[in-house]
């Protein structure tokens, strides 16, 4: 029996694993979001471990015989939030998310300072990524940064209140600016280009390899009849590659989840940051992958729900199955800034092309389509990034719409699969790395994709006419920088 807990934004996810790889049960506790100024966004890591408490809490009462069978256990996270702990082990202050916006200063301050960087990273910085937040800190609350001794990704503190002993993975530790990716290790000058050293990292694993064990006060608080095994685990978005079976060169998916992913595998470190991509270290030993990320995809729609008022199934069934046509309304998704192509924190959203025919149907859609053109920025820089993607299945909150998978399918040109369980995601992935590291079992063995319920093939017709809506919505970031941010 296997455990594996997502921490994500919006909620603490654990789901039971038998060795058939059936998921037997899942508990999921919210989470809230801090915002104490425009474009901050930080939460409480006691609030993760309060949650990941109850979830697991909640697995015990419905399954109490599974749990105390679990044998490994293994976290999918939110990735690049910066957990400050001093020489005691104790949280400093909130932890600044993925999605926070205030560092674009210093990110120009860290690539000047250090030229090398895309290339040793593969990245551009960004403000989303770890490393940033660290100089802001520095600058802005510089008592709190002068007793910082160890900095956390989010999964990684949580492990550390699990076992007591502080680990990293690969594929996580690559979202942070710190990493040499192509050699799997704590890079030196990128650390230096921070005013940090090794001292202030924990200790790198692979994601299917063994960290530590379980706390035996926490063993014996779910009944277990042997401390199991936490393994290094994963980013959440490798962790739903595991979840897929994606760790073959050229295995691409779409995550329509808070954020929004198009992820392709690659067999070698390939980083392309002139174009946005991101290129990390996968979850597994000696593979990689590239990334188109966009920073609001269900998360747009989730404000769009709130702002009409109702409920996000209730606005979808309204649209029906498939699109007949693009909406006359174009929505730029960028609520919360946007990363590739743009790597702009200031950039707002925007519905563009309103009449007074304008109905809540056309804003429905306008919406769905605004982040399906998003994407399809995405497929663009990694095409300039040398990567063909000819297929893609889809997951994440936002797979269960029918209508976005074929508007995805459509903007993208490409066909869409839609898989069985394709909401599990982070959670079962992380189960399997947690398997992998008890059993030793290859990754090619466990790491199996899933059921495809059905293909959503692009319409000639419909793909040339957002294809022409692609090109306009192409043209409004630039029209409209300076006036939205």
């Amino acid at each position: 029996m296997y455990l594996g807990i997502d921490l994500g934004t919006s909620a603490i996810k654990a789901v039971l694993v038998d060795e058939d790889q059936r998921v037997l049960a899942s508990a999921e506790t919210p989470l809230g979001i801090s915002r104490p100024q425009p474009g901050f966004s930080e939460q409480s890591p006691e609030e993760w471990w309060q949650a990941t408490l109850a979830s697991i809490d909640a697995l015990k009462a419905e399954r109490p015989a599974e749990l105390s069978a679990v044998r490994g256990i293994a976290l999918s996270g939110q990735m690049h939030g910066a957990v400050l702990l001093d020489r005691d082990g104790a949280v400093l202050r909130p932890a600044i998310l993925w999605n926070d916006g205030r560092s674009g200063a210093e990110c120009r301050e860290m690539e000047e300072a250090w030229p090398d960087l895309p290339a040793v990273t593969g990245n551009r910085a960004m403000p989303g990524f770890t490393a940033p937040k660290l100089l802001w800190v520095r600058k802005h609350e510089p008592e709190i940064f002068a007793r910082t001794t160890k900095v956390l990704l989010p999964k990684a503190y949580v492990g550390y209140r699990l076992t007591g002993e502080m680990v990293e993975e690969m594929s996580d530790a690559a979202g942070t600016l710190w990493l040499d990716t192509g050699a799997r290790d704590w890079s030196d000058a990128a650390l230096a280009a921070t005013f940090m050293d090794r001292s202030h990292m924990p200790r790198l694993i692979e994601g299917n390899a063994a960290a530590a064990a379980l706390k035996p006060e926490l063993a014996a608080r779910w009944g277990m009849t042997r401390s199991p095994i936490l393994a290094g685990g994963a980013g959440d978005n490798a962790a739903g590659a595991i979840g897929l079976g994606a760790i073959r060169d050229g295995a691409a998916f779409v995550s329509l989840g808070t954020s929004g992913v198009l992820w392709a595998t690659t067999a070698r470190f390939a980083p392309n940051p002139a174009s946005g991509v991101h290129a990390f270290c996968h979850a597994i030993p000696a593979t990689w992958h590239q990334m188109g990320v966009i920073l609001s995809a269900a998360s747009a729609f989730g404000w769009w729900s709130k702002v009409a008022g109702e409920a996000p199934g209730d606005l979808e069934a309204r649209l029906g199955p498939a699109p007949a046509a693009p909406a006359p309304v174009l929505f730029l998704p960028y609520l919360s800034g946007e990363r590739t192509p743009h790597n702009d924190p200031a950039a707002r959203g925007a519905f563009i092309g309103l009449d007074h025919d304008t109905s809540r149907e056309t804003l429905t859609q306008a919406v769905m389509e605004g982040v399906a053109f998003a994407f399809r920025d995405c497929l663009e820089a990694l095409r300039a990034a040398g990567t063909r993607i000819e297929t893609a299945d889809i997951i994440g909150g936002g797979s269960r719409s029918r209508f976005w998978t074929a508007v995805t399918a459509n903007v993208l040109g490409l066909p869409i699969h839609r898989v069985a369980d394709g909401e599990r995601g982070g959670a079962f992935g992380a189960a399997r790395l947690a398997r992998m590291a008890v059993t030793g079992e290859a990754p090619e063995a466990i790491c199996t994709p899933p059921q495809r319920l059905e293909t959503i093939a692009p319409d000639a017709a419909l793909s040339s006419a957002y294809a022409e809506r692609y090109a306009r919505y192409r043209a409004l970031y630039p029209a409209l920088k300076g006036v939205t941010s």
